[in-house]
């Protein structure tokens, strides 16, 4: 029997060698191997992919290519980059020839460079073609109709050609037989029934659309007819803007649904869970709000849920998740989630990714979370969680890689003996009370790639195992801590190393040459920066960000700074560093920020500086610089900040400076500059636009750090001490925004230009302590996102525009000491702020200060148009009387009959007006006498009643 089945086993063998003997042996049809060698002509092969398509040899045998073991006609062509656009790209433009090969049912040309050119309408004609794979090809131009007639394709796959584009959506409808569809990254916007087209696809089993611009998932007539043959519905990344539609609902086979990165609105409706079959339910980056629906806890197969970056309210639902037995992924983080953490979440011991963070959440961490033993990664920060995390809460933890508790609130209460159970990869901790002392657990952890350890509470010195320990870690960040220790002899050997806001002590620290990022401000580090910039090393360096700032380093730059030619940000401000500005900073051609503030440099501005041709921020303030601003800074167009203030620098501003488009901050304060004030500001399109967080064209100085997991960046951001509102103040996260020209402690003279008027996105002007002079422009007012504004200690003079009053955001005003007169403009903000900001005017009068103006003391304009007025009113009088009065007497003298009529007419009136007034006269006489009498009796009445009461009284 044994060996009735080896035989029988050998037999079989023997047939599955001939068979594959026969398969190579086959007689390739000549017609279609000539169509494949004019194929193989249109394209170039770089890497020899196709070598073996030769004359001498059957089609069949070549590479890529598949004939019926029966006929031994071509049926089909794997061509596709099998390096996922590696090297081995086939680049040209598709034959005709194809056409030859009437019995092709599978094409696969994915990911290969056909140079933009359009998809050939001939292979619509290929009609035994089932499956079409043109995926990442570089095609473009628009996908033509003709692809309508392959009935019989069941799997379309033209996604990955961002350069396509579909003008109506039809044809689609006519692939009866289609399963698979793929259109990723290609234009569909253009037809708004594209939904309608697609439904008709009734044996369509997956539906992928990211990247479309598609503007609506709505179906005209309310339904679709994949509802019982759909299983994978990705339409992630287009411009749906409405709520989800009802019909989504109906999908009962659906297993994966992915509508992330879109702009949803409205609730998760609750018919969610008709979607029973679910597995994967991707809702992320939309604008859904509301509270997770207690339905979700139905879709018990569902193994990822992910509604991150939402504004999803209310408490996570509890014992509803706890349901979910399968679920391996959760991701809820960027919402608005509240209420403590739901101990149910214990119980999904599938659970292998759980992000939380950056939610409303409080209360304590359950317990439980620590039995998860699956758990990879695990992010609670930025939340209010609070209390104490002990060995507890990570007891079967053994898979963990992640741990992410930026959580203040939080205490660690773990022994000092304390052995993980995990090996942990990255570790962000910030916030949270960890130390004093140094975590002694760390030195257990052999495979950490990040070590974040933010403003935990560590104070003392660094223990002895931790330079050795942390010399393969990839990113170590132990700012604002209140660590101490001597790091003269230390070699820091991490690609990114921050211990900023420390107290660290010695010279400098060796660097490797693969540290790309070191910043160590804010210590109380000493000794010679040139030691450290001369350093030997093995290999050119790859440092690109240096911050040794706040510190008390000495001495002078000296010529070592070409050894870091990769430097693209170098912070040397506030140390005492003194002597010039050495040549060889020139070459340090990838420079974008320099700053050297609050330094003892003296000398001018190297020449060589001109070579940093991607330098965008200079800040060389609180120096000894004098010379020239030289011209060249015009020739920098990407600088975005100048900041040269409290310098030696003299001469006038010069013009080129109107080239820079791109600045936001022009600082030349307490220097010796003169001249006038450049009336070409305005060029400066950058303070001319209103501040936008969208366009940030402060972008270009950001350095992130990408951990490698999960998209997770660190990065290290510009900041600036810039004096705004008289006093100053550090800028970050907000610098971006800041539009500032301060011009003032010099000996400017002449006006202020008009020109500088259409900065209307500026928000601090001081042109303070100048010379200036005339009027303060009088559409000042136009400049409506000024928050600061000092022209005090100059000579300007004139009144206060009345457009002042339009400044609604102006919160500090300085025009003390000019020559300023008549009435300050009356509105609440103004008269808000305090009369200092006035003194000094003599001729200034009302609120703040305390003098009144008079009636003479007004406008200066109006009293001039009143005083014209006032003239002319007593001219034209004067005309009046003389005209008036000769024209009548003048009559009177040359006409005797006018004359003897006049006297007339008066003798009569004179008669008449005695005669009435002798008659009034008499009536008032008479009607004395009789008021007078009846007086006389009332009072001898009124004396006999008074006698009466008085007997009255005494009797």
């Amino acid at each position: 029997m044994i060996m009735r089945n080896s035989e029988l086993i050998m037999v079989v063998l023997l047939l599955a060698v001939l068979s594959l003997c026969k398969t190579n042996s086959l007689a390739c049809n000549e017609r279609e191997k000539h169509a494949l060698l004019r194929f193989k002509q249109y394209l170039t092969d770089p890497t020899n992919r196709l070598s073996s398509w030769s004359l001498t040899e059957g089609c069949c045998g070549w590479a890529g290519v598949r004939c019926d073991n029966v006929s031994g006609r071509v049926f089909e062509l794997h061509l596709g980059n099998p390096e996922d656009f590696g090297t081995s790209t086939l680049v040209g433009k598709l034959s005709p020839a194809l056409l030859e090969l009437e019995h092709l049912k599978f094409l696969n040309l994915s990911l290969n460079d056909f140079r933009g050119t359009p998809i050939p309408s001939f292979l619509g004609s290929m009609s035994s073609l089932t499956y079409l794979n043109l995926w990442g090809a570089s095609f473009g131009g628009l996908v033509p109709h003709q692809l309508g007639n392959l009935s019989s394709l069941r799997q379309l796959y033209l996604g990955g050609n961002p350069g396509l584009y579909v003008d109506n959506f039809s044809w689609i409808s006519l692939l009866s037989s289609l399963e698979s569809l793929d259109l990723g990254w290609i234009d569909l916007h253009r037809d708004i029934h594209w939904l309608d087209y697609v439904s008709l696809l009734s044996s369509l089993s997956e539906l992928y659309l990211p990247h479309c611009q598609l503007n609506n998932m709505i179906s005209s007539q309310g339904y679709v007819n994949f509802t019982h043959s759909l299983t994978v519905l990705s339409l992630p990344s287009n411009n749906f803007s409405h709520n989800m539609p009802n019909w989504l609902f109906n999908l009962s086979s659906l297993l994966v649904l992915d509508l992330s990165d879109n702009s949803l609105v409205g609730q998760i409706p609750s018919t969610i869970s008709n979607l029973h079959n679910l597995n994967y339910l991707n809702l992320s980056v939309n604008m859904l709000i509301g509270r997770i629906p207690e339905s979700l806890g139905q879709l018990k197969h569902l193994e990822i849920l992910s509604i991150f970056s939402n504004f999803l309210c209310g408490p996570i639902i509890p014992y509803q998740l706890g349901n979910l037995s399968f679920l391996s992924y959760l991701d809820l983080h960027r919402n608005k989630l509240n209420g403590p953490i739901p101990s149910q979440l214990g119980n999904l011991s599938s659970l292998s990714y759980l992000y939380l963070h950056s939610n409303e959440l409080n209360g304590t961490l359950p317990r439980n979370l620590g039995l998860l033993s699956n758990l990879v990664a695990l992010r609670t920060g930025n939340n209010s969680i609070e209390g104490t995390i002990s060995e507890v809460n990570f007891a079967k933890l053994s898979k963990l890689k992640y741990l992410d508790m930026r959580l203040p609130s939080v205490v660690f209460n773990v022994s000092h003996n304390w052995i993980p159970p995990f090996q942990l990869q990255h570790i962000l901790l910030r916030g949270c009370k960890l130390g004093p002392k140094f975590p002694a657990w760390l030195q257990t952890q052999r495979f950490l790639q990040t070590l974040t350890l933010h403003d935990v509470g560590i104070v003392g010195t660094v223990p002895k195992w931790f330079w050795m320990w942390a010399s393969n870690i990839q990113t170590i960040y132990l700012g604002y801590n209140q660590i101490s220790g001597n790091l003269s002899q230390v070699l820091i050997n991490s690609t990114n190393f921050d211990a900023d806001s420390n107290r660290l002590v010695g010279q400098l620290p060796h660097l490797s040459p693969n540290v790309v990022l070191f910043s160590i401000a804010n210590n109380s580090l000493s000794g010679q920066i040139s030691s450290f910039l001369c350093q030997k090393l093995n290999e050119r360096s790859k440092l690109r960000i240096l911050d040794l700032s706040n510190n008390a380093l000495s001495g002078e730059l000296g010529h070592c700074l070409m050894r870091w030619q990769s430097l693209t940000h170098l912070n040397l401000g506030s140390n005492n560093l003194s002597g010039e500005i050495p040549e060889s900073i020139g070459s340090l051609f990838s420079l974008k920020a320099f700053h050297l503030h609050n330094n003892s440099f003296s000398g001018g501005i190297p020449l060589s500086l001109n070579n940093c041709t991607f330098l965008g921020l200079t800040d060389f303030a609180e120096n000894k610089l004098t010379g020239k601003i030289p011209s060249w800074i015009g020739e920098r167009t990407h600088l975005m900040v100048i900041r040269l203030r409290s310098n030696e620098f003299f001469g006038d501003i010069p013009q080129q400076i109107c080239r820079l488009s791109s600045l936001i901050i022009l600082d030349l304060a307490n220097n010796r500059l003169s001249g006038s004030i450049p009336r070409c500001l305005n060029n400066i399109s950058a303070m001319a636009t209103i501040p936008s967080a969208i366009d940030d064209k402060f972008s270009t100085l950001k350095f992130s750090i990408y951990l490698g997991y999960q998209g997770d960046y660190l990065g290290y951001r510009e900041d600036l001490i810039l004096v705004v509102k008289g006093r100053k103040s550090t800028y970050n996260n907000i610098l971006p925004l800041v539009r500032i020209v301060d011009l003032s402690c010099n000996n400017l003279s002449g006006g202020i230009p008009i020109e500088i008027l259409s900065l209307f996105g500026l928000q601090s002007l001081n042109l303070s302590r100048n010379h200036l002079m005339g009027r303060i422009p009088e559409k000042i007012g136009g400049m409506k996102y000024l928050e600061s504004l000092d022209l005090s200690n100059n000579h300007l003079s004139g009144e206060i525009p009345q457009s002042i009053t339009n400044l609604t955001f102006l919160s500090y005003l300085d025009l003390s000491y000019n020559n300023l007169s008549g009435r300050i403009p009356s509105s609440t903000q103004l008269q808000s702020f305090n009369a200092l900001e006035f003194i000094g005017n003599p001729e200034l009068c009302g609120a703040p200060l305390l003098k009144n103006c008079t009636e003479n003391e007004g406008p200066q304009g109006d009293e001039n148009v009143e005083g014209s007025e006032r003239s002319w009113f007593y001219i034209g009088a004067a005309i009046g009387f003389i005209v008036g009065f000769w024209g009548v007497s003048g009559a009177l003298l040359c006409k005797r009959a006018w004359r003897h009529a006049y006297f007339k007419f008066l003798n009569n009136i004179n008669d008449r007006v005695y005669v009435v007034t002798a008659l009034k006269w008499s009536w008032v006489c008479y009607h004395f006498r009789r008021y007078h009498m009846i007086s006389l009796r009332c009072l001898r009445g009124c004396n006999q009643e008074g006698r009466e009461e008085r007997g009255d009284g005494e009797s």
